[in-house]
């Protein structure tokens, strides 16, 4: 709950920025390995050959890549915010897509795990 308000702050202040960027980088990259660790792939990832076994590798470690280019775009535009904020907007505004990619394919499963 306290990533959501810190993005929509961030649309609005410049100085929170930066840390919106690495923090939702950081959980992004975080959820999708857990993800790559602790669930194994089912429904259509598991009955339909192995390209959609791989597939679903490829979707998670897409995504921790990506999540850790988001951290590191929030330390490059910390360098210079006013001139660097329409890049780290965009950014921002782009991570939605492997976020909702995350979730879809279970985030919300590492909740429950004991």
């Amino acid at each position: 709950m306290h990533a959501t308000s810190l993005i929509s702050d961030a649309c609005l202040n410049a100085e929170k920025l930066p840390r919106a960027l690495i923090l939702c980088g950081v959980v992004e990259a975080a959820a999708a390995l857990c993800l790559i660790i602790f669930k194994a792939p089912g429904g259509i990832f598991l009955h339909h050959g192995k390209a959609p076994f791989y597939l679903y590798y490829g979707i998670l470690i897409a995504v921790v890549v990506f999540g850790l280019i988001e951290a590191s775009t929030g330390f490059w535009v910390s360098g210079d915010v006013v001139g660097r904020r329409a890049a780290g907007k965009t950014f921002l505004f782009v991570s939605i897509l492997p976020l909702v990619i995350v979730v879809a394919l279970g985030g919300f499963a590492m909740l429950n795990l004991k």
